[in-house]
């Protein structure tokens, strides 16, 4: 699979439109989950959930929002992702209502929002629960066997334990992925409208400003924009989650206006048994002893002037342990230390050598763990730089800029490739690569951002260099 902005929504770029500033980023390994205990409700029998949200894990079964009446009880009520990539409403277990999508959403670099409307007073079955995506009702069903006429919902129930991101009955199911814009309507079956809009000039649907709309009792909005307490309910209600396992490094910018650049698990290329084991967001990946396990960006480029940095964690001694880079992804599908594609690769190696294409360059300065490198790619000049803890070495010549006269390698894109050139991290032994896009998944000691005010990096951006997000993208790429 090629590398794709998204299928879902691609993250807008327009000038004036409304903006969403964070999201938040879940792990299933980290058991990462936020929990509430509702109080009374407006009406059991009527609600609306909308949120986005851009999958990392699309083979796995994932709990959007859950409620359980008790803890010996497994019988709860749930929104979910299957694995096999439907959307799921289900009551009761499934034995009071089961609604489940014919579409599959796996699309790990899509922006998607999904409303779940329920009114269950209403005489026609079918008009008891409607699920909207990306602004238009879903009509396809794989399953459709709705709720009773006034049928009281434990989504929404007084004194029932409620959770985003993962299973009420348990915690062995918690989300992989970003979440932005929950929103909770208790008392109203709304439609996908009041969430959202599409663009008059792309037909991309957009959020829309919901500060505006009625609550209800148990009504809630999560915009994730508070670092120091992520649960924080922005609706006026003050009906604020408990974060389980979140902190503020899991606050991103990657969000539904603004798609940042992640590591694609669909497009890992040949020559390995298996991929390579990917989380947090998937911007880490990471190795193991018997295989080369590796990922492709899910942003491609070609032009412009593009920075991301990489942390390199558990290197071993010798040169068989993690590869970080670009490469064209349609040229370059296997990867081995002693089989690349005579095509364009340029990796920084941990035995401290540049390799470009299939042939090692100047021997610099080993790499070692936790050293954070910088990928500066200069597409218009056909250039590139790499530095090592925010030194360039620039054949040598050390400094903390790019030396344009001293390129560590040269770059042409081949009109027989892809025509874009992506990011690339290799492991191997254990070996894993922390990618930072703009939003890192570790945390940094400063705080750097492009001149578009972009990004959230270790070191500073080089002049007239950007992020690998979609509004740079239209505007530079």
């Amino acid at each position: 699979m090629l590398p794709t902005i998204a299928t879902g929504n691609v993250g807008s770029a327009l000038a004036g439109e409304y903006e969403v500033a964070n999201s938040l980023r879940f792990d299933d390994a980290s058991t990462d989950y936020l929990n509430k205990t509702l109080s009374t409700p407006t009406n059991r029998r009527k609600f609306t959930f909308s949120f986005w949200t851009k999958r990392s894990d699309i083979a796995d079964e994932s709990f959007i929002f859950s409620a359980y009446p008790s803890t010996s009880n497994t019988q709860r009520d749930a929104i979910r992702l299957e694995s096999s990539g439907e959307l799921r409403v289900f009551f009761d277990g499934a034995d009071d209502g089961d609604i489940k999508t014919n579409a599959k959403f796996r699309d790990p670099s899509a922006w998607y929002n999904f409303v779940v409307a329920v009114d269950t007073t209403q005489g026609t079955a079918s008009s008891r629960v409607r699920i909207y995506v990306n602004g238009s009702e879903v009509t396809s069903l794989a399953t459709s066997t709705y709720p009773a006429q006034d049928y009281d919902t434990d989504l929404n129930n007084a004194s029932t334990i409620h959770r985003i991101g993962g299973d009420t009955n348990s915690l062995n199911t918690t989300y992989n992925g970003y979440m932005a814009e929950v929103v909770f309507i208790d008392g109203q079956q709304l439609d996908a409208t009041s969430f959202g809009e599409f663009d008059s000039d792309t037909n991309i649907w957009k959020p829309i400003d919901v500060s505006g709309l009625t609550f209800g009792n148990n009504g809630f909005y999560l915009d994730f924009e508070n670092s120091g307490s992520l649960g924080a309910d922005v609706s006026g209600n003050g009906n604020n989650f408990t974060v389980n396992n979140l902190t503020s490094v899991d606050q991103s910018t990657d969000t539904c206006t603004n798609n940042f650049c992640t590591m694609n698990p669909l497009d890992y290329g040949s020559g390995t048994t298996s991929n390579a084991t990917f989380s947090n967001g998937n911007i880490i990946i990471t190795g193991n002893t018997t295989d080369w396990r590796h990922a492709h960006g899910t942003i491609g480029v070609s032009q412009g002037k593009w920075y991301y940095e990489a942390k390199a964690i558990g290197v071993p001694d010798g040169d068989t342990a993690i590869y970080i880079g670009w490469c064209d992804p349609l040229l370059s599908t296997t990867y081995n230390v002693n089989n690349f594609n005579a095509s364009f690769n340029i990796y920084a190696r941990t035995n401290g050598r540049i390799i470009f294409n299939t042939s090692n360059t100047d021997s610099y300065q080993l790499y070692a763990d936790g050293d954070i490198l910088g990928f500066a790619l200069d597409l218009d000049n056909g250039k590139g730089y790499i530095s090592r803890n925010g030194t360039y070495y620039n054949n040598n010549n050390t400094s903390s800029s790019p030396d344009t006269n001293n390129p560590d390698f040269t770059v042409t894109i081949s009109s027989s490739g892809s025509g874009v050139l992506v990011p690339l991290g290799i492991g191997y032994n254990d070996g894993s690569v922390q990618f930072n896009f703009g939003s890192p998944p570790y945390s940094i000691s400063s705080g750097n951002s492009d001149a578009e005010g972009f990004g959230n990096f270790e070191y500073a951006v080089p002049s007239g260099y950007f992020a690998l997000n979609t509004k740079n993208l239209a505007e530079y790429g």
